[in-house]
């Protein structure tokens, strides 16, 4: 028998070991709706803004009398008025305040939460599930139930019209929403870690410093920029703690633009409300890319 006779072999599948047949892609239809979907779903997003945007490019009489998106008379003299406009004072001293409150809460929820993560995901301790229940319970209490004893105790502490009452209790961890943000995160991580660093002489600080606080950074981000975001819009505790002008915040300034007649200077008030929102979208963009590993590296855990 020659060789000519014999059956050739089949050519090897090109498929890789493991894995199924490939899927095909949808049709050009699906992908031109999938599109369509998503940008009216964007349009109905920015919708508000680009409103709030025209209106501050509009003259007082036209933002009541054009309700469309673009003003047909551009006027920048809304930003000047708005920045300038009140009475001994600029608007930039309100951004410097909220500056400072949103930053130093920031630092002070990252630092306190994180610690007390580590002791209640990590640490062995008499009534820890107690008091991780105790803790997940204040999430259920309103902020407007507790200003009174809150306003009460700062009183007495001589606190009020000053930061201090906005920030130094996050330095307590008051704030159990990231508390339990974080404790979640590091039962994810495996505690193989922290034997191999205790055979290698770490204590439970060298292993909170070594192993833990590197690996929760996308957690301490997340921290982070909800910290910033929220601050930075707070009105009601910002007006119950600051009483004085120059201490006020940005979003206590926007609403001095309506005076007590009801009187409103609209258009400087859309005006600052747009610069108000430059803060906050350039801290989110400046940490977008830490976020989004942050929550590519917990869908990827278990």
């Amino acid at each position: 028998m020659t060789t000519q006779s014999l059956p050739r072999p089949r050519a090897a599948s090109r498929r890789r070991p493991g894995k199924g047949p490939t899927v095909r892609r949808g049709s050009p239809a699906s992908r031109v709706l999938r599109a369509l979907i998503i940008l009216v779903l964007l349009c109905m997003v920015l919708y508000p803004l680009v409103w709030m945007v025209g209106n501050s490019l509009k003259s007082p009489t036209e933002i009541l009398s054009n309700t469309g998106l673009l003003p047909k008379h551009w006027t920048w003299r809304n930003y000047h008025d708005g920045w300038f406009g009140l009475p001994s004072i600029t608007f930039g001293r309100f951004f410097l305040n909220s500056l400072i409150i949103a930053c130093g809460v920031v630092l002070a929820n990252m630092a306190s939460c994180v610690v007390t993560a580590y002791a209640f995901a990590r640490l062995r301790f008499p009534l820890r599930g107690f008091w991780f229940a105790v803790m997940i319970g204040t999430l259920l209490l309103p902020n407007h139930v507790m200003i009174i004893p809150q306003y009460i105790l700062f009183r007495h502490l001589d606190w009020i019209n000053t930061p201090l009452p906005l920030i130094v209790p996050k330095v307590l961890a008051t704030e159990a929403f990231f508390v339990f943000l974080m404790v979640q995160f590091m039962r994810g991580i495996p505690r193989d870690l922290d034997e191999a660093a205790r055979i290698d002489g770490c204590s439970p600080y060298g292993v909170f410093r070594h192993v833990i606080l590197p690996l929760v950074r996308p957690a301490l981000v997340s921290t982070a920029i909800f910290s910033f975001i929220w601050t930075w819009n707070d009105f009601f505790t910002q007006l119950i703690y600051l009483n004085d002008l120059p201490k006020k915040t940005v979003p206590v300034g926007l609403r001095m633009f309506m005076d007590a007649t009801g009187q409103t200077s609209t258009g400087p008030m859309f005006a600052m409300a747009v610069v108000s929102l430059l803060p906050v979208f350039f801290f989110f963009v400046a940490f977008q890319r830490m976020l989004v590993e942050g929550i590519n590296t917990a869908g990827l855990k278990g």
